[in-house]
């Protein structure tokens, strides 16, 4: 199985990070730049997706990607970046609700900060995302209803979306090659590569913090083949241009 992982594009929450009058959204769309970087991702892997005969292992996908699957959170700056992917690519495109960012939907506001919200209802994403496979269980009282998700929560979401991914799309005798895409979230990323890897959160050596920093709309890779986890290659933006490369 390859697995890519791709980070929304920019968020309006990103656009305004490190700006103390900003207000910031509970579940921010995409801004405008967002959108075009989402556009040329889309374009991007269409262009790229049909496989060309080659030797060896495709370790920088120069003969193609091969997409088979495609997932997003129902956050939306994720499911508006997933849409024109699925739409270029017409692959299996579903919402996978354990791919969402760190916290889950809650409040901004200082007098109610921390505090639970719902999130998206179904008709939301049925109006504007309607090639979206949705959960059954969604309804109008939204997706999320439930608490402010702790750091400690959710590295232990990430072990869990590591084994139902694997349990899902792993390599199976006289299955294809599945080729995995989610679009989710850079503090997701974070606790999903310690799940892989088994770090301990967020340590270094020399009692420094650690992070991957992701761009906005870029692509990770990582192959699970038998019984071996190989980081291909991490935050790749090449085919957007410089001006609309942000973080």
């Amino acid at each position: 199985m390859q697995l890519y992982f791709i980070r929304h594009g920019q968020s309006l929450n990103n656009a305004n990070w490190g700006d103390d009058t900003y207000q910031q959204h509970s579940d921010p769309p995409l801004t405008a730049m967002g959108r075009e970087q989402a556009q040329l991702l889309a374009n991007f892997l269409s262009a790229n997706q049909r496989l060309q005969s080659h030797n060896g292992w495709d370790v920088h996908n120069r003969h193609g990607f091969g997409l088979t699957h495609l997932y997003c959170s129902l956050m939306e700056r994720a499911a508006r970046t997933a849409a024109p992917i699925a739409r270029a690519l017409e692959i299996p495109f579903a919402a996978w609700p354990d791919i969402h960012e760190v916290g889950g939907i809650y409040s901004r506001e200082e007098e109610t900060k921390f505090s639970s919200l719902p999130g998206k209802p179904r008709s939301y994403f049925e109006q504007h995302v309607p090639d979206l496979n949705l959960p059954d269980w969604l309804n109008e009282s939204g997706w999320w209803n439930r608490p402010f998700e702790s750091e400690k929560e959710c590295q232990l979401r990430a072990e869990r979306f590591l084994a139902d991914l694997l349990a899902r799309h792993g390599d199976r005798d006289g299955q294809p090659k599945h080729c995995v895409a989610i679009v989710s979230h850079g503090g997701f990323f974070m606790h999903l590569v310690c799940a892989m890897l088994k770090l301990p959160w967020r340590q270094a050596a020399h009692d420094m913090r650690s992070w991957f920093l992701l761009s906005n709309c870029s692509i990770s890779r990582f192959d699970f083949r038998q019984d071996e986890l190989i980081i291909c290659y991490l935050n790749r933006t090449d085919f957007l241009p410089m001006h609309l490369v942000s973080g």
